[in-house]
């Protein structure tokens, strides 16, 4: 029993502190607030809006005289559009090229087009032409050696797109290329 007493009487002093602490933190904030809220010194009447110590007014008053003269203010500008990222294009008289500077602009330009795809390396040494069957042809590239039909791909790189005796067409796959190549004879 007497635990149960000494734990009550523990908990009637703290709820004590707790209210006398939140009493003086309100009464320490109200004091200071009441210093805030103290009227603000009003302007004399020829300083127009200023207070007498030099900073700006608290008067919560409209200024007439203030916005009239922000009424008068015209906006010119300086002809920039805000809405375009870059200045408007000026059209500029042409100019004759001298005959030297337009040569090396051609060359420039030629030398800027897009370079001839790469020749087709295969060599084409030889053909088959039996009866009832579709020809064949003997084609090589170094020492790799493929015999083919129309429509087959050599080498993951070249399709055979036509055999005649003379020569064969092959398309290079990669670089959308066509070329026939003559029967070789070593």
């Amino acid at each position: 029993m007497k635990a149960l007493a000494d734990t009550k009487t523990k908990v009637r002093i703290a709820i004590v502190l707790v209210v006398a602490a939140v009493l003086s933190v309100t009464w320490s904030m109200m004091s200071g607030r009441a210093s805030k809220l103290e009227p603000a010194p009003v302007a004399a009447a020829g300083t127009k809006g200023k207070a007498e110590t030099g900073g700006e007014s608290l008067d919560p008053r409209l200024r007439l005289d203030l916005l009239a003269n922000s009424e008068e203010v015209k906006y010119e500008g300086n002809g920039k559009n805000i809405f375009r990222p870059a200045p408007e294009a000026v059209d500029l008289p042409a100019v004759k090229v001298p005959p030297l500077l337009a040569r090396q602009e051609e060359a420039m330009r030629i030398a800027n087009a897009v370079p001839p795809p790469p020749p087709i390396n295969l060599k084409f040494f030889g053909i088959s032409n039996g009866k009832n069957e579709r020809p064949r042809a003997f084609l090589s590239q170094g020492e790799d050696v493929w015999i083919a039909h129309e429509g087959d791909v050599v080498n993951r790189h070249y399709r055979i797109v036509h055999i005649s005796p003379g020569s064969v067409e092959v398309e290079d796959l990669l670089n959308n290329n066509s070329q026939p190549i003559p029967l070789t004879r070593e």
